[in-house]
């Protein structure tokens, strides 16, 4: 299903020297910028003797129909949050920005495989606002239906042995 709303943004990466003696950095998505930025993507930000901020690229947040319910949810919390989705790209480049999302659910769905990192970073107040409008003209509260179980017939669930069948 096609995305109703898709709203521009740009994704804040830092990079920090790492306090172990296996890697030499560790890698946290630490903002999302509403609209896509015009500085090329992995730009330097800001540098620090231990820590080195980077635009890291664009990416677009989807907002679909189906999702309200998580996007209301996310807002209703006090704190919205946006999950930011980095892969790892084994060469340079570190990372690409995968995906930008207001769903916890669909966030969550990228922790699977393992190798991702996912990142929940403060929603800023012009896509609450854009998010908050789509959930207003989008979202249909469904009751909850709960599903009666059928009684298990116990007749049919019972085996009959062959030494049963024979003294019939």
């Amino acid at each position: 299903m096609a995305a109703l709303v898709r709203i521009p943004v740009g994704v804040v990466v830092e990079r920090s020297k790492a306090a172990s003696q296996w890697i030499d950095f560790t890698w946290q998505a630490v903002a999302v910028l509403p609209g896509a930025p015009d500085k090329a993507a992995w730009s330097v930000l800001r540098e620090e003797p231990d820590r080195t901020s980077f635009y890291a690229g664009s990416a677009e947040i989807l907002l679909h129909a189906s999702d309200s319910p998580n996007y209301r949810d996310n807002l209703e919390t006090g704190e919205p949050k946006l999950w930011v989705v980095l892969r790892r790209t084994g060469a340079e480049p570190p990372f690409n920005v995968l995906c930008v999302t207001a769903d916890g659910w669909e966030a969550e769905g990228f922790t699977a495989a393992g190798d991702d990192i996912v990142e929940q970073v403060p929603m800023p107040d012009v896509i609450r606002q854009a998010v908050g409008a789509f959930v207003a003209d989008h979202h249909i509260e469904r009751p909850f239906y709960k599903r009666e179980r059928k009684r298990p017939n116990l007749e049919a669930m019972g085996r009959r042995s062959r030494v049963d069948e024979d003294r019939e």
